[in-house]
């Protein structure tokens, strides 16, 4: 339960809070103008890209054997720590005898993901990494946000 508190007359007329927030817009402005030789903050997107720090969690990525299969055991470690419940695993039985399981389908949604990265602290085998350096992850329609197992291979 919220505790609500009380606000005085100034604090419900909402007018020194809108005069104050154009203060700190303009002052911001005019020191922006007064030094037009300083670093810009901005950045002109598709001509430039941003800085990525090397432990900044991207897009997903599979990683695969050196045969071309994924890395994955469908061990469901992935998928049970996912806050968001993202992370979709379909296990079956591997033709190898040497490996146990394997994911017949993998599937990330996207558009529930909260890029927290416990997928990939949690896979034993480092299947699953978030380092593919796609930085926008964005689409005009829902369904392609969700990835399938062989565009997360194609990722890596």
């Amino acid at each position: 339960m919220a505790i609500k508190t009380k606000l005085n007359f100034w604090e419900r007329l909402y007018f020194p809070e809108i005069f104050r927030g154009i203060a700190i817009t303009s002052r911001h402005f005019f020191r922006n103008l007064s030094n037009p030789f300083k670093n810009p903050v901005t950045i002109r997107y598709p001509d430039q890209k941003r800085f990525i720090h090397p432990r900044w969690r991207g897009r997903h990525r599979l990683m695969e054997r050196n045969d071309g299969s994924p890395r994955c055991v469908a061990c469901m470690c992935c998928a049970t720590v996912c806050p968001a419940r993202c992370i979709t695993i379909m296990p079956g039985e591997h033709p190898d005898p040497a490996i146990m399981k394997y994911p017949i389908s993998f599937d990330i949604d996207m558009t529930r993901c909260i890029f927290c990265g416990y997928c990939v602290e949690a896979c034993p085998v480092d299947a699953i990494r978030m380092d593919s350096g796609i930085v926008s992850v964005v689409d005009y329609s829902r369904d392609s946000l969700q990835f399938q197992k062989e565009v997360l291979l194609k990722t890596s």
